[in-house]
């Protein structure tokens, strides 16, 4: 058992060591089996202070490793992945390995090179199978499409366990560009009125360019030419498809998904639609906690090897991944202006706590806050990120290691994904959105379309020159725990 406040107790079916003034806080102690929850976080205890910053990030640590049972409520025997009703399914039905749930707890998958990693192949997920209600047998009809898959692929599309490392400054950027790029469409739009025609603007944040938009003098936009962003020009950093907009979103809709536990926020208190017998499976708390842990995960940084070759052909390859075009995409760096990460995002949507819901948000210091390696301020009171991504889709091309996919997640279409962020990419093997790649150079090969001019490049680079860019890839790595420094030579 470990106490972290009277407000936050969670249990362990393992070895319980308790303490004389866990004891006295705890009239009778349960024994037997028992919920892993003992009781739930109040999200106004940690609003108000009662429970701390760092008890909370801690209670979403364990949350985040917590291997969740039927007395908590995991499963979902009369809802699918979506909440909606199904034929019930309990006892050996009560875990598919392709609809869900399909684990324990998060860090079943999420553990390379610790807990918050990556995964192997073996966690790999089979995304949007979660609107069938058990996956059985390929020949049953598609609840949503009406017609009968017929093969795996066609069910779920297979997607590799992201690394979270560092996600708390990956949304927070997200944030910072949707409000650059709104303010450019707000701009648009004033212009277009005070001139009484179309105004057209380009979309650029960060140095990330997006497209154009075109306002009316009606009011209306035409976003025809927006690029790598959806229509709304909300920048949504999470899953390969970026088609979630905060950890919070992630997070409400995988313990669902995954462990079939029930987020009060998006099921309704006092409820229980998959009839397990256990209403308010995860509370506003709860949830809360768990985004913060992730939120406070470390920064990946660098590892400058000890020998003279090799450090050589570090410094080398990172000069040509730049020269070759790679970074068009995987931009190095990405300045966040704000150190604070502040819960909930403004950009929620509906079955998620919104800012209407909460009288203050919660703060997290990036710098301050959380795990080791952290950034630095600079000069300028920035954060800069080495995360190697621009935090935009793009059409990745037709090589079957990539266009596998046959489903459409939110709108997106099966070429197109998130420009995937390298920092770290050295501890989390496999590579590519599907674990598919195992050596670097394959997932790099795999690369077509918006990337293909990239590709040849690389491919056109002497030997040692392609070694070299692999060796700079190889230096990516998420650091030991505690390490001070976001760049280390051996």
């Amino acid at each position: 058992m470990r106490l972290l406040h009277p407000a936050v107790l969670i249990a362990f079916p393992t070895t319980l060591l308790l303490t004389a003034a866990a004891i006295a806080l705890t009239d009778s102690p349960p024994i037997g089996e028992q919920p892993v929850i003992q009781h739930h976080l109040d999200h106004r205890a940690i609003l108000e202070g009662r429970v701390s910053l760092q008890e909370a990030i801690e209670a979403g640590r364990l949350l985040f490793t917590a291997d969740f049972n039927r007395l908590d409520g995991a499963g979902r025997p009369e809802t699918d992945g979506t909440g909606d009703p199904r034929q019930r399914r309990e006892g050996v039905e009560a875990f598919n390995r392709v609809s869900g749930p399909d684990a324990n707890a998060c860090s079943g998958c999420h553990n390379k090179p610790r807990v918050g990693g990556g995964g192997d192949n073996v966690a790999n997920v089979f995304v949007l199978a979660q609107r069938f209600g058990f996956v059985d047998d390929f020949t049953q009809v598609d609840p949503v499409r009406g017609e009968i898959p017929g093969t795996l692929s066609a069910v779920g599309n297979e997607r590799n366990t992201p690394g979270m490392w560092g996600a708390g400054a990956i949304e927070m950027l997200a944030r910072e560009m949707t409000a650059d790029l709104h303010a450019i469409r707000d701009r648009a739009l004033r212009l277009a009125r005070q001139m009484r025609r179309s105004t057209t603007l380009s979309l650029e944040t960060k140095g990330v360019y997006f497209g154009k938009i075109t306002a009316r003098p009606d009011g209306t936009v035409d976003s025809s030419a927006v690029e790598g962003v959806d229509a709304d020009l909300i920048i949504k950093p999470f899953h390969q498809k970026g088609v979630v907009v905060s950890l919070r979103q992630f997070t409400n809709s995988a313990f669902n998904h995954h462990h079939g536990m029930q987020p009060v926020e998006r099921f309704g208190r006092d409820t229980d639609p998959d009839r397990d017998g256990v209403p308010n499976e995860l509370t506003e708390g709860d949830i809360t906690a768990a985004t913060l842990f992730q939120a406070s995960l470390a920064f990946p940084g660098q590892v400058i090897p000890r020998h003279p070759k090799r450090a050589m052909a570090v410094y080398r390859g990172e000069q040509l991944f730049e020269k070759i075009g790679c970074a068009h995409c995987h931009r190095p760096t990405l300045e966040l202006n704000s150190r604070y990460y502040t819960e909930p995002n403004p950009y929620n949507p509906p079955g998620n706590l919104r800012l209407q819901d909460v009288p203050q948000t919660i703060r997290l210091d990036l710098t301050r806050d959380g795990e080791h390696p952290r950034p630095r301020l600079t000069a300028r009171g920035t954060i800069l990120v080495r995360a190697y991504t621009d935090l935009k889709r793009h059409d990745l091309g037709d090589d079957p290691r990539i266009h596998n996919e046959r489903i459409v997640q939110g709108g997106v279409p099966t070429r197109v994904f998130l420009t995937k962020r390298l920092w770290g990419v050295a501890s989390e093997p496999p590579f590519l959105h599907n674990g598919r790649a195992t050596l670097l150079t394959d997932a790099i090969d795999a690369h077509g379309g918006e990337a293909a001019d990239a590709r040849r490049a690389f491919w056109s680079l002497p030997e040692y020159d392609r070694a070299c860019v692999i060796e700079f890839l190889k230096s990516l790595q998420v650091l030991p725990p505690n390490t001070r420094h976001l760049v280390i030579r051996e």
